[in-house]
């Protein structure tokens, strides 16, 4: 079963596992950018308890076409969510292992935020030995027809416990570096179960045949 998705900021657990388990992931270029959205957010988990790291955009229009919006420098925003990321997982199981893979996207610029996020989906699949058919929609698919659609479903504002499914794979606790102060967090991004686990990430997430 193939699965379209929105494009996404270090995608959290919800999305790994779809991405995971479909046989082609295909993620939607031709939609309208949204806000207060995974698109260009991620949640880690920080000294101080969960942290929110959002990339700033040039957002031309209300009606921007994801495949076209461009990520704003003018905030200096790479050395401040690098350094949170650095500052949250420095003493992590794996944090060094893969420093150097992850920090690179902190040190070149992309022009667009589709193109990004892509780039980092596919280097955890990379990390984690895993080959996924990943590819970009030609139009907007505004029937998903015989695909699952997430595009909408993954969001800050829905609860994955909606979805028994994943509930309780989410939930399954895993050492996590600030779990003594604030107890296990679920749903995270993939990089707060990468820097934890390891290779080890990918049996986290059991294999489930996917169906509408």
């Amino acid at each position: 079963m193939n699965a379209l998705f929105s494009s996404a900021y270090w995608p959290n657990l919800h999305y790994f596992f779809y991405v995971l388990n479909a046989d082609n992931v295909f993620i939607e270029s031709k939609e309208h950018y949204q806000k207060q959205s995974y698109r260009n957010r991620t949640e880690i988990l920080s000294a101080n308890g969960k942290l929110d790291l959002v990339i700033p955009v040039k957002k031309q229009n209300d009606k921007e076409l994801i495949s076209s919006l461009e990520i704003s420098y003018g905030e200096k925003w790479q050395i401040k969510h690098w350094r949170a990321i650095t500052s949250a997982y420095k003493n992590s199981p794996y944090f060094e292992f893969f420093e150097e893979g992850i920090g690179d996207f902190y040190k070149t610029e992309h022009r667009f935020l589709l193109d990004y996020n892509t780039e980092q989906l596919k280097t955890v699949l990379r990390i984690l030995k895993t080959k996924k058919n990943i590819l970009l929609t030609e139009e907007f698919e505004k029937d998903a027809q015989d695909n699952i659609d997430l595009r909408e479903m993954i969001h800050p504002k829905i609860s994955y416990t909606n979805y028994p499914k994943v509930k309780g794979l989410l939930s399954e606790p895993y050492y996590q570096t600030f779990e003594t102060k604030f107890g296990f967090t679920p749903n995270l991004s993939i990089l707060d179960l990468l820097f934890n686990k390891g290779l080890d990430t990918l049996n986290y997430f059991p294999k489930e045949t996917l169906t509408l």
